[in-house]
């Protein structure tokens, strides 16, 4: 029953591979021009750290090409999907399919089920490596490429208000009262003046403050650095305002912003933002399903009357329409104007509708 949907195996693996070959054929040209242009702004702030070399700037690389293929992966399912549908037509194989008694969703449906694969294959990728190039990437550019060991889960360079004083710390690890404090610095200020410095290497929860090792004060009025030991800073700081003082959605796995975006609903903090994010890690990667599906309209009609670039534009024209939606709600849901849910998922359930309407009206 389920094989009826589709032409025959042998149609079918023609079709995904032409499909596929095209798809990632664009991907890697977009990636390689894209990642040359990128490196041209960047090398030189790479390479103004003393010492960094050849080794930085490959590094650069292998973080940066992920986030680059992950962003411009549904333009290539787009593309791809157009130039196979043209071949088809204007070879004449897509009037050969129908005049066996195929409908065009049969027709399609070895181009849908391949990019549900692709859609799978891109939520795999993203969750698993180009979070994880995100993460790595905005710390090192944070200390403006200089070498740093990185702990990807954890979180780094927060800032803290408490007590009058700002914290910041270097490092945190760790979650709830088990969260640990690395490279940290208190500005100790009175009445919006600074008084003293004090820095220490490791803090821990203490009650409702925080224990801090070897420690040193710097005071400003004497200008003398002496050392005071273990001493408790940032009472009533709770442990969320350190590990989610700064969430950032694209470096964050699904399971872990979904964990994230729960914690911070304890603390009693706004989520919505962060909830649209989360709905579109799933929204985004299947947007490869309705590529072929809106690029569709080039494989229909016939070659010879001229207008197989006007179909082509036409269906270009709908894909791009869709990102420009996609983003667009995604910043509206971002200001609240949309709810989370409908700010990820509205503009692909409306372009899936638009699609199905169009091969309806000109070729069902």
């Amino acid at each position: 029953m389920i094989l009826s949907l589709f032409p025959s195996r042998t149609m079918s693996a023609y079709m995904a591979k032409m499909f596929l070959t095209r798809t990632f054929a664009i991907l890697g040209a977009l990636v390689l021009i894209l990642q040359s242009l990128d490196l041209l702004t960047e090398s030189n702030t790479i390479l103004a750290y003393a010492g960094n070399g050849d080794a930085e700037i490959w590094r650069y690389v292998s973080l940066r090409v992920p986030q680059i293929a992950a962003t411009f992966l549904p333009y290539s399912v787009l593309l791809g999907s157009i130039l196979t549908l043209s071949q088809l037509n204007q070879n004449s194989e897509v009037i050969a399919m129908k005049a066996s008694g195929l409908s065009a969703h049969q027709v399609l449906a070895p181009l849908l089920l391949t990019g549900m694969v692709v859609a799978a294959i891109s939520f795999a990728f993203n969750d698993r490596i180009v979070t994880r190039a995100t993460s790595t990437l905005e710390q090192w550019k944070k200390v403006n490429y200089a070498p740093l060991p990185i702990d990807r889960g954890d979180r780094s360079n927060v800032w803290v208000k408490g007590d009058n004083n700002l914290i910041q710390v270097q490092q945190i690890r760790g979650r709830g009262d088990g969260a640990q404090l690395y490279g940290i610095t208190v500005y100790e200020r009175q009445d919006r003046s600074l008084t003293g410095i004090l820095t220490a290497p490791h803090g821990v929860r203490d009650g409702d403050g925080w224990r801090v090792d070897n420690a040193e004060r710097f005071t400003i009025a004497t200008g003398q650095k002496a050392k005071v030991g273990s001493v408790v800073i940032g009472h009533n700081i709770r442990p969320d305002q350190f590990t989610l003082a700064h969430v950032d959605a694209d470096s964050m796995s699904f399971g872990t912003l979904y964990q994230a975006i729960g914690d911070l609903q304890v603390a009693g903090r706004q989520t919505e933002a962060l909830e649209g994010a989360l709905w579109h890690k799933l929204s985004g990667p299947l947007s490869a399903i309705l590529m072929p599906l809106l690029g569709a309209v080039a494989g229909f009609g016939l070659a010879r009357s001229g207008k197989l670039f006007v179909r082509a534009v036409i269906g270009m024209a709908l894909g791009f329409l869709y990102f420009v939606a996609d983003n667009f709600a995604l910043a509206m849901g971002n200001l609240g104007a949309y709810p989370p849910f409908l700010a990820a998922w509205a503009p692909f359930l409306l372009f899936l509708m638009i699609g199905e309407a169009v091969l309806l009206r000109t070729e069902e």
